[in-house]
């Protein structure tokens, strides 16, 4: 029987992770337009559309989670953890197109406000707070373990779900202003806030994502964390430097340059190495480290000196 390596588990824990996620948001979605039919809002009508664009994005994230979990091959030597991300940029799409659709529907009902046939819809507005009960729960859930997983895909999924649930609660408080007080108008100007809400979301997503797939370096804390331990493990090195890092999904690549002695054997050197990068291994799990080796006379007099 073979035992699947840590990596392996990592992946297959995001990848039920993100099947749940499909799960919730369809048990979402189906709350929130029974909200609707029972309270006649547009507002909430609104929210009800923003969960269509959960269950996509969940999809959107199991698929790239699948994906992300191929082992390397002739053809993505490093890897396939950037598919991730794509999932990330699919769901920043999708946003905007329901942020497009709410508006259309919000605007004619802002410009000609009426009362709602539903009349107060107490039971509709209880049904939408237990739906995003669920979705709050469901969202720590998914930051949480994307933290620990160090999984972009269900990092996005979980902030995109956690911004529902405060658009949501908004839409509840507003929604039941609008029916006390009798302004009416206050219904469709929620969704539009809704929308706009949506679309700030989505730019988060999107930017972060870019960030990735520009192989953006890896954040100032982690860095001096590599460092520290490069400059406490490679006693016997004279320096290190062009210290090079990239995230790619769960997987950090770091590269950089070691200089030694000129009269230093393969193995020595070599021994270094390996101390360096358990090292940094145990300050940045999923890792995969290059280390170039260099005779004393390369030596920059800068980057990281060996204590």
């Amino acid at each position: 029987m073979t035992v699947p390596s840590a990596s392996q588990q990592s992946s297959q824990r995001a990848s039920r992770l993100a099947l749940g996620s499909i799960l919730v948001a369809v048990v979402v979605l189906g709350l929130k337009f029974l909200a609707y039919l029972l309270t006649d809002s547009v507002a909430l009508y609104s929210d009800a559309l923003e969960s269509i664009i959960n269950v996509a994005a969940a999809v959107a994230a199991f698929i790239a989670l699948r994906v992300a979990a191929r082992p390397a091959d002739a053809n993505h030597p490093y890897g396939h953890t950037k598919a991730e991300y794509f999932s990330a940029v699919a769901e920043g799409v999708l946003i905007v197109l329901a942020a497009a659709a709410i508006m259309r529907e919000a605007l004619p009902v802002l410009m000609n406000p009426a009362p709602p046939e539903g009349g107060t819809g107490l039971v509709g507005l209880g049904v939408n707070l237990g739906a995003s009960a669920l979705n709050a729960l469901w969202a720590t859930v998914l930051l949480r373990h994307g933290r620990t997983l160090r999984s972009p895909a269900l990092l996005a999924d979980g902030r995109h779900v956690m911004s529902d649930v405060v658009t949501s609660v908004g839409v509840l408080v507003g929604v039941l202003a609008a029916r006390l007080t009798g302004l009416h108008w206050l219904d469709p100007l929620l969704a539009m806030l809704v929308a706009l809400n949506i679309l700030w979301s989505g730019w988060l997503l999107v930017r972060d994502s870019v960030g990735g797939l520009m192989d953006a370096a890896v954040d100032t804390d982690t860095e001096r964390r590599i460092r520290a331990a490069m400059s406490t493990a490679g006693v016997g090195a004279l320096e290190m430097h062009d210290l090079r890092t990239r995230h790619a999904g769960s997987l950090t690549f770091i590269e950089f340059h070691m200089v030694v002695p000129g009269d230093m054997t393969v193995t020595e050197a070599h021994a270094i190495c390996d101390r360096l990068e358990d090292a940094i291994r145990e300050t940045t799990p999923d890792c995969s480290i290059n280390i170039h080796v260099e005779p004393a006379d390369k030596a920059k007099h800068h980057g990281v000196l060996v204590l």
